[in-house]
């Protein structure tokens, strides 16, 4: 544990960091399994809002820092490639 003030307080907010970035990629997880379910059902509706909501949350936590900008354009192609797959 550490003694200086400043340093607890840096702990402390890497603590919240990390949390708030836990956030965004357990909800990007959360809703790519929906696509995947929504396109699996062959719901092309609710497939469509579930990859808008995804594409969304993508961008959010790109913009915020949570993920890098490679790694959400890798996130979004693969939606692409599963809601391609719901018109087919």
């Amino acid at each position: 544990m550490a003694n200086i003030h400043s340093q607890k307080k840096r702990i402390e907010r890497a603590i919240r960091e990390r949390d708030e970035n836990r956030r965004y990629t357990s909800k990007i997880k959360t809703y790519f399994r929906r696509l995947e379910r929504a396109v699996a059902d062959g719901d092309g509706a609710v497939a469509d809002a579930e990859h808008h909501t995804l594409v969304q949350t993508i961008d959010k936590a790109v913009k915020r820092g949570a993920l890098h900008r490679n790694n959400g354009a890798r996130k979004k192609s693969r939606a692409a490639r599963v809601r391609r797959g719901a018109a087919e």
